[in-house]
């Protein structure tokens, strides 16, 4: 009722109104209240505590309302939306004032915003600026003006004022309803938390049943509860006792929590790299425990195991400790076979890429098979006595005996005759042609370094004329079918140089 009587004096003297319609620019929001006493341009504007901005010019509206100018200069809270509210309050107790305003409602988490504040048109008053309706506006009346309507004169004037503005408010009883719900915001609250409680009264209802339920519990610890609030009054005793030392924690409170963050986001980014090896450990977890559980009795085994080492170690060191010497010794042994191992690994490289082991292997075999022959009988050696002048070492050359190992011109005395040179000039050549052989050399490769030629009937009989002197033929292996036969030579061929006719004859 006083904020009223007070906008209708404020409206009908004119006093402290503006013709300026236009705000500083900016983000500029045009406040209806329906009453804007003592409220001046240049005054703050605040969002919680905080000044955002100042009061611009204030002006009537043909509505007999007050228009506020609010020039909103933290760009942070320039978008004021629908659900804003902005209340007159006074700062200081000199009468000062300043706008207190709400730029949106609290609302959950998720919930859409209200649509922003309507921008006036051009050609309207307070073109340009962000209409603010007086339905969202309050402007309480002070307590002052309240303690003055008790004493005089201020009692009786406002007696006068109810007397003559009576006939006034005759009919108007919705828009003084209006006029007093918004000049009082506790009123308008109230009914909205009176709605909220209409709209959970199941909850509410709820709410009482399991509180009486929560409280069943307390007369039984009631002496708990008691011993409690005993020891709160000790600890706020203590903590009178050293507020100097809760005074400084307070003040190192917002560095630590400045430090805190950065930590936290460490630690966090910490967790998300030790989560793969976590959930590893997780894994490998019954592993270790069985590890664990078994490590007693093997530390009783190690323990039984590395006495018997010391046992050892004792009867052994002796021992070990006189191989030293030799061990010198072995070291030069080494560096002195050195030369010896290069060339045997030279010849044992050779022999594996020429394949002269191979060769020899075949030779043993071959001839264990010529000289092992069998017949219905059984089984007989293939051998040749040799008795002629040329069998007793000598020293000095002897008449129709040959000084070269091998002799592959036939050139010997002719005393055995034309058969006998022949034969040992054919196996000279095979000898010659063998031993090129295991020397590295292809049969191809032997055969062009010792020409000469040696027909199939001279390979098989050991002599230039087949069937002169000859043996009976017997088969090598004992079967007649498919298989090479070997005569004997009666002069001195040997068992060895048909066999390498055998092999390189041509």
């Amino acid at each position: 009722m006083a904020a009223m009587l007070v906008a209708a004096v404020l409206l009908a003297s004119g006093c402290g109104v503006s013709t300026v319609t236009g705000g500083s620019g900016g983000y500029t929001v045009r406040a209806i209240f329906d009453d804007a006493a003592n409220i001046i341009p240049g005054e703050n504007v605040k969002i919680e505590g905080v000044k955002v901005g100042t009061v611009g010019p204030v002006t009537a509206t043909p509505q007999q309302k007050a228009a506020v100018v609010l020039n909103i200069e933290d760009p942070g809270f320039q978008d004021f939306r629908a659900d804003a509210s902005c209340t007159i309050e006074p700062e200081a107790l000199i009468g000062e004032k300043f706008v207190n305003c709400l730029p949106t409602q609290p609302r959950a988490e998720g919930t859409p915003l209200p649509p922003p504040l309507h921008k006036i048109p051009g050609g309207q008053e307070g073109e340009g600026q962000y209409l603010l309706g007086v339905q969202n506006n309050s402007s309480p009346v002070d307590v002052d003006l309240l303690g003055d309507i008790n004493r005089l004169p201020v009692r009786e004037r406002f007696t006068i004022i109810l007397n003559e503005l009576g006939a006034g408010l005759a009919g108007r009883g919705s828009d003084l309803n209006a006029v007093i719900r918004r000049a009082d915001p506790a009123l308008r609250e109230l009914d909205k938390v009176v709605g909220i409680l209409a709209h959970q009264n199941k909850l509410l209802a709820k709410l009482a049943v399991d509180s009486n339920q929560a409280l069943a519990p307390i007369p039984a610890v009631k002496e708990q509860i008691s011993g409690f609030i005993a020891g709160q009054d000790t600890v706020a005793r203590a903590t009178a006792n050293q507020r100097g030392a809760l005074k400084q924690n307070l003040a190192d409170f917002p560095p630590f929590l400045a430090q805190l963050g950065p930590a936290m986001e460490r630690y966090g980014r910490l967790a998300e790299q030790t989560t793969p090896a976590f959930t590893d450990l997780k894994a490998a977890a019954p592993g270790i425990n069985q590890t664990f559980t078994q490590l007693p009795a093997f530390q009783r085994s190690s323990t039984t195991f590395f006495q018997s080492l010391g046992k050892t170690a004792k009867l052994s060191g002796p021992a070990l400790a006189a191989l030293q010497p030799l061990l010198a010794r072995v070291k030069t042994l080494g560096s002195a076979a050195k030369p010896f191992s290069s060339s045997l690994s030279e010849l044992f490289t050779s022999l594996r890429d020429t394949g002269g082991l191979e060769r020899l292997m075949d030779f043993i075999f071959l001839g264990a098979g010529s000289t092992n022959g069998y017949d219905a009988l059984g089984h007989f050696l293939r051998a040749e006595l040799v008795a002629n002048a040329c069998l007793t070492y000598a020293l000095t050359p002897v008449s129709g005996c040959s000084a070269k190992l091998f002799s592959t011109t036939g050139s010997s005395s002719t005393e055995s005759g034309t058969n006998a040179s022949k034969a040992e000039a054919t196996t000279g050549l095979v000898m010659a042609r063998t031993l090129a052989v295991l020397k590295g050399a292809t049969p191809a490769q032997a055969i062009a370094k010792y020409p000469g030629s040696i027909s199939s009937s001279e390979a098989l009989a050991g002599t230039g004329a087949a069937g002169e002197g000859a043996a009976s033929a017997q088969p090598v292996g004992g079967s007649s079918a498919g298989t090479t036969f070997y005569r004997p030579s009666p002069e001195s061929s040997g068992t060895s140089g048909m066999l390498l006719n055998y092999l390189l004859g041509n």
